[in-house]
């Protein structure tokens, strides 16, 4: 693995998955979108061949041409919760014609190896296929019409879906930014009853899986649809990942359980699927989220 594309490069995931690939003296391009901030994000200062996508499938595959890599590593998408009127053309442009255009370009242009990016909620309450959102829903379709090009023997992808993901200088406003947030201001939080699973994957070991991955695609049989799950080897309830939370930092969290109440199809037990094989969660919890705490200045 000498060259490689990543789309979603500007984010937490893509930006660290970056970072290692170019570690690993790997050559990487990115596709951004034309209004992109990349001189904001955290790869502004790193080596990357950055190409600007105009939104068009012709210029898309103007890109690959140039960039001719061996491996596809597609971590863009748009991400809502609980969408409402306004975010469909987002989430339909950003998850579904942005990679049916990436999948025409790379079979267009002979570039075979893709590795997907997918998510646990693609499966409520541990079904083959039921959405627990839009968002899921979407990702799912995505699966589907890169099944045709698949199928066909255009190219061979391996789908890593994820459950929860964390790490130091997480831009996303995620549990642990709310946790610190709240430990700081002393500021009373609202919670469901917290009974509710998780599985915290740390960026670290994230990383590994598509950089495992992205060796591994290759090897596929033709035409085989491959997914796993990056999942940790122990789950844990809301309220006991708080509870980790106050044991590390020694912080209290002022927390009124049960004082909201649950999400609208919230995920009581987190879909693991099948592991990628080679691949295991090499940071436990605690240690993650010292780490995160290190990387905001605070010494646990």
């Amino acid at each position: 693995m000498n060259k490689v594309l990543v789309t979603g490069a500007t984010g937490f995931i893509g930006s660290n998955l970056v970072k290692r690939l170019l570690k690993d003296d790997v050559e990487v391009h990115i596709i951004t979108r034309i209004a992109s901030q990349v001189e904001q994000s955290a790869i502004k200062d790193l080596p990357v061949v950055i190409h600007r996508h105009d939104g068009t499938t012709a210029g898309i595959i103007r890109i690959f041409q140039k960039a001719q890599p061996e491996v596809v590593f597609h971590l863009a998408a748009k991400f809502v919760a609980e969408h409402e009127n306004r975010d469909i053309e987002e989430l339909v442009n950003g998850n579904l014609l942005f990679g049916v255009q990436l999948l025409e370009a790379m079979a267009a242009t002979g570039v075979r190896q893709l590795v997907n990016t997918g998510t646990a909620w693609q499966h409520f309450e541990q079904e083959a296929y039921n959405p627990v959102n839009l968002y899921a829903a979407t990702k799912q379709a995505f699966e589907t019409l890169a099944s045709y090009y698949v199928r066909t023997g255009f190219l061979k992808m391996i789908t890593l879906k994820l459950l929860d993901t964390y790490g130091p200088n997480d831009p996303r406003g995620k549990l642990f930014a709310l946790f610190e947030r709240v430990a700081s201001s002393g500021e009373r939080l609202k919670m469901s009853l917290g009974e509710q699973r998780l599985g915290f994957v740390y960026i670290d070991d994230v990383v590994d899986a598509f950089v495992l991955a992205g060796r591994t695609v290759e090897d596929l049989p033709k035409g085989d649809l491959t997914s796993y799950t990056i999942a940790p080897e122990w789950l844990c309830s809301l309220r006991e990942i708080a509870g980790l939370y106050e044991m590390v930092s020694g912080k209290h969290l002022n927390i009124g359980w049960g004082e909201r109440p649950y999400r609208r199809r919230e995920v009581m037990e987190p879909y693991v699927g099948t592991k990628l094989p080679g691949w295991e969660a090499k940071v436990g919890l605690v240690d993650g989220i010292k780490k995160c705490l290190e990387g905001c200045g605070f010494k646990p």
